[in-house]
């Protein structure tokens, strides 16, 4: 029953880019003067499955890494967003690319479906962007909701480790 816990605190982990990824959309659809169509829709839902996906790879591998080697969540989180950052940008690039054309509006019938890649573009970028800093933050928050111990790193954790963070305890 205690397996529950983790996955339980870190659904809204593997959550916490989805507002971001729709902001993107919708600001992008904004600055292109474009409606909220159904193909927009269609391209916000297809963006909140990218993202999500890209929480739950980073998440799931620093779950892993605490359990699996008894790591601290500061270094399972580090360990984490250095391995799965190429699959990460991998599978974003290759939604990019695919819905460039999309986006650009090429072909006959083009401007109805125009909303769609504008969405997943935009929301792709901003999502992406600040997805890389905001879950693993969110990631050593909740485990210190948790009560683990060290989830956020000492300024002496932080040097030893080779980080660029504050030397300045977070709380001052």
């Amino acid at each position: 029953m205690a397996g529950f816990v983790p996955l339980r605190c870190h659904s809204l982990t593997v959550l916490s880019a989805l507002p971001l990824a729709g902001f993107g959309a919708l600001a992008t659809l904004f600055i292109f003067r474009q409606e909220l169509s159904l193909y927009a829709f269609v391209g916000v839902i297809m963006l909140v499955g990218l993202v999500k996906k890209n929480g739950i790879m980073m998440i799931d591998f620093a779950i892993e890494a605490q359990r699996r080697d008894g790591k601290s969540p500061v270094e399972a989180m580090y360990e984490a967003c250095m391995v799965r950052f190429r699959p990460i940008m991998m599978t974003t690039m290759a939604a990019l690319v695919g819905t460039l054309p999309i986006a650009l509006g090429l072909g006959a019938g083009a401007e109805s479906r125009r909303p769609l890649g504008l969405a997943v573009v935009g929301g792709l970028l901003v999502s992406q962007t600040l997805t890389l800093y905001i879950t693993p933050v969110f990631f050593l928050y909740m485990e210190r909701l948790r009560g683990v111990k060290h989830a956020l790193p000492r300024p002496a954790e932080v040097k030893a480790m080779g980080l660029p963070g504050r030397t300045a305890p977070v709380g001052k």
